[in-house]
């Protein structure tokens, strides 16, 4: 193994086993004491066999030989508990470490900016966080107990073997050297072959999870048998790669025959020869087999778990392949916002999604304190791209982003978490997560007190709502098929945003797809949430930008019209004036 590979695995190991080096000492001794019985018994047997074969055996030899047999089935019986206590306490090293690695890998993918989840599904990232670390998990658990252990009792065995006879001991140590290096070499060339079956596991649950998510437009469409026809793509590329990953396996099984064979040869020769020659007792011959055996046996492990360490080492390099990834919104700065409201100021901004297609052309807008900004446009204009830019999940290519309370401040000099606290933003699709309303509403926060929750709800004028839900905040939510209608989820959306008190509001069409008395109740929600504070409103209908200041259309990424409402409202020339006539759902949708 190359010096490099070997830290960066031995690195990955203390890492994560550092935090549990009680446990791991715990396992130290229950190792130790499993090769310590596993050298002494044979010790107890051969005494046994030798004084068994001894000629003129007396009843003072008799009852040596009770004792012994006493002491042996003993010490079997504590070696099979301590085995059992290794086994517990090495799955529980592996799982907890590999628990606290799937929690800080999955931190990581969500530290990561939008460009990464856009290229990446869901389905593929449970399967590199989950999928993965599984494989990692059982590598934790089994590498220090079967491995190292085995490693450690191969040691000890060649030593026992070279207190009883030089010759033999060195026969074993060159033929188990001859083993792990091939071992070695058979695993060098296996991991391409599981990195290759794990990256063809992710593609395949990253198909299943998108279509499955889409099922009734795939049905309604008719695309079922297009569909399948790529599942079966997937599945058939994931079955070659298992298939070439069990196809090593296999060479595996063949060269552990071959080695098992060539070790059972040199222990019966060897200890056949030196009994004929009436050097050794049959009691020795007894030890030489065993000891032979314990050297075999450590070698069988040692060959079945080298598939769970070619699993993990592919686990590991695409954890640390993930790893390796940074986000491009960097969190380096510490200006900090004072409360209240906030002024908006886009100079020159120029995105793209791709580098080479920009979306947004040089925008250019100030939106003062305490104003509500409409911003209309048809569909793909970029109107969602620009609050984006503001809760920065993208960092523009071009030109600034400034908020300020009292100064302006290049949102891209602040730490995220300060942006982000500072800007509520609510959409038409809402995220609901499986606890109750209460958590849904404070996002797990505890510090904010049911009096608190009780308070914003009231002056939301939304306690008939909570009154309706069957335990009221202690109601259990399902992320998926919910009790709660979307009009409702929307109310659960703006008591959020009201709870933590931003000092600018983003409203992405919040309201649309709402019944009339639902759309009632949303609208006296805005009303009270934009009062004193400042507010962008994304919209397709003039009832929802009739309560804005200023308007801004956009056109194909560029601004086509901004200016005051009343302004534009009373101007027969601007577009905004045109929209107003005609109809904004016609022309904009």
């Amino acid at each position: 193994m190359k010096t490099g590979m070997l830290k960066r695995y031995s690195n990955f190991l203390v890492q994560y086993l550092r935090p549990l080096k009680r446990q791991v000492a715990l396992l130290a001794v229950l190792i130790f004491a499993m090769i310590g019985l596993q050298l002494v018994n044979p010790q107890i047997i051969r005494y046994f066999i030798d004084t068994a074969m001894a000629a003129g055996t007396t009843g003072a030899q008799t009852t040596h030989l009770l004792w012994a047999a006493v002491i042996f089935i003993v010490a079997a019986l504590i070696l099979q508990g301590i085995s059992v206590a290794a086994t517990y306490v090495g799955e529980d090293i592996g799982w907890r470490a590999t628990n606290q690695l799937r929690n800080d890998l999955a931190l990581h993918c969500l530290s990561l900016d939008m460009t990464f989840h856009n290229s990446h599904t869901p389905g593929e990232m449970i399967e590199r966080i989950d999928g993965d670390i599984i494989d990692i998990a059982v590598f934790f658990a089994q590498f220090i107990l079967r491995v190292l252990g085995n490693v450690l009792l191969l040691f000890g065995v060649i030593v026992v073997l070279l207190w009883e006879d030089w010759r033999i001991s060195g026969a074993l140590a060159v033929y188990t050297v001859i083993s792990l290096i091939s071992f070695y070499y058979m695993r060098r060339i296996a991991i391409p072959f599981w990195e290759a079956n794990r990256q063809a596991a992710a593609d395949l649950f990253g198909f299943l999870e998108e279509n499955l998510s889409g099922t009734e437009d795939i049905r309604a469409s008719g695309a079922v048998n297009y569909v399948l026809r790529n599942l079966f793509k997937f599945s058939k590329a994931r079955l070659e790669r298992e298939i070439k990953g069990g196809n090593m396996e296999i060479w595996f099984g063949g060269m552990w025959f071959v080695l098992a064979t060539l070790g059972q040869l040199v222990a019966f020769s060897a200890g056949y020869w030196q009994f004929r020659q009436g050097l050794i007792t049959l009691g020795t011959v007894y030890l030489i087999v065993y000891y032979t055996d314990r050297i075999l046996q450590p070698l069988n492990e040692i060959t079945n778990q080298f598939q769970n360490v070619q699993k993990a080492a592919a686990g590991i390099n695409r954890v640390e392949a993930l790893y390796a990834l940074t986000s491009k919104i960097q969190d380096q700065g510490e200006a900090k916002l004072n409360a209240g409201p906030l002024t908006v100021d886009f100079s020159d901004v120029t995105f793209g999604y791709v580098a080479t297609e920009p979306v947004l052309h040089n925008i250019s807008f100030e939106l003062p304190r305490k104003q509500i900004l409409g911003v209309l446009g048809r569909t793909g204009s970029g109107k969602t791209t620009l609050t984006r830019l503001l809760y920065r999940l993208y960092d523009p290519t071009a030109g600034n982003i400034c908020l300020g309370a009292s100064e302006q401040v290049d949102i891209r000099q602040m730490p995220v978490a300060e942006l982000r606290g500072r800007i509520g933003m609510v959409t038409q699709d809402v995220q609901l997560f499986r606890a109750t309303v209460r958590e849904n509403l404070t996002f797990f926060n505890p510090e904010i007190s049911d009096d608190r929750i009780l308070a914003v709800i009231d002056e939301l004028e939304l306690r008939e709502w909570v009154d309706r839900l069957p335990n009221g905040l202690d109601t259990e939510l399902q992320a998926e098929g919910s009790s709660l209608s979307a009009g409702e989820a929307q109310l659960l959306a703006f008591t959020r945003v009201f709870l933590q008190d931003p000092g600018l509001v983003i409203l992405d069409e919040a309201s649309s797809r709402l019944d009339p008395a639902t759309e009632r109740l949303i609208e006296r929600a805005v009303d009270k949430l934009l009062q004193n504070r400042t507010g962008i409103i994304v919209a397709h209908r003039l009832s929802t930008v009739q309560r804005a200041d200023h308007i801004l259309i956009l056109q194909d990424g560029c601004i086509q019209e901004y200016g005051v409402r009343e302004q534009l409202a009373n101007d027969p020339t601007s577009r905004f004036h045109a929209l107003l006539q005609t109809g904004l759902e016609e022309v904009l949708v």
